[in-house]
């Protein structure tokens, strides 16, 4: 399978770079302070606003895969949701979701119910609902209420990613938004 030149310019590859970097600094420091909320795709969303759905996809995919090998095994395994993440992200920009904040704020909804459907099983069928994240604490306490494991573990995600993915959309939002026309417009998003 041959790759398409125009898909993988200097440019994406710069970018998807970068993206991944911001993607694992910022998910890094999240984990170690133990936050409900994650940080660990504004790079994602920048891809997508910048770069469209596949480039999007391609940078939460490595950002798992690297990410996995060299620090978290868990965060391999949710490879599956960052592709998820990067394509409606991507396909939300593509579609003017990303134009004013409360089309952003829609938009993690919107992200938060794709990627809800991919994270639950993983987590509660690889990792009986306990990675390692901030998140842990909510999943035993819903748990401990009386719910079913995928049910309590589907309800974190939900919680857990609706702020994060609603606080990602929108600093990545305003990180694009002020970027120079000119910087812009290379990127085929923006074209």
């Amino acid at each position: 399978m041959a790759i398409d030149r125009k898909f993988l310019t200097t440019h994406m590859l710069v970018l998807i770079s970068t993206c991944i970097a911001i993607n694992m600094v910022l998910g890094q420091v999240a984990s170690m302070i133990k936050l409900p909320i994650f940080l660990d795709s504004i790079g994602t969303f920048i891809a997508a606003l910048l770069g469209g759905p596949w480039i999007a996809a391609l940078t939460g995919l490595l950002t798992n895969l690297i990410w996995g090998l060299i620090s978290s095994p868990v965060a391999a395994a949710f490879a599956p949701v960052a592709i998820v993440i990067g394509l409606s992200a991507g396909f939300l920009a593509r579609a003017g979701m990303f134009n004013t904040w409360y089309k952003v704020v829609i938009s993690g909804v919107i992200i938060t119910i794709c990627l809800t459907l991919v994270a639950t099983p993983i987590r509660t069928y690889l990792f009986a609902g306990v990675t390692g994240s901030g998140a842990d604490f909510i999943v035993a306490y819903i748990h401990a209420t009386g719910e079913k494991l995928w049910q309590s573990v589907a309800s974190t995600i939900i919680l857990a990613n609706l702020a994060d993915k609603i606080i990602t959309g929108l600093i990545a939002w305003q990180l694009v938004k002020h970027l120079p026309k000119r910087t812009k417009q290379q990127f085929p998003q923006h074209k």
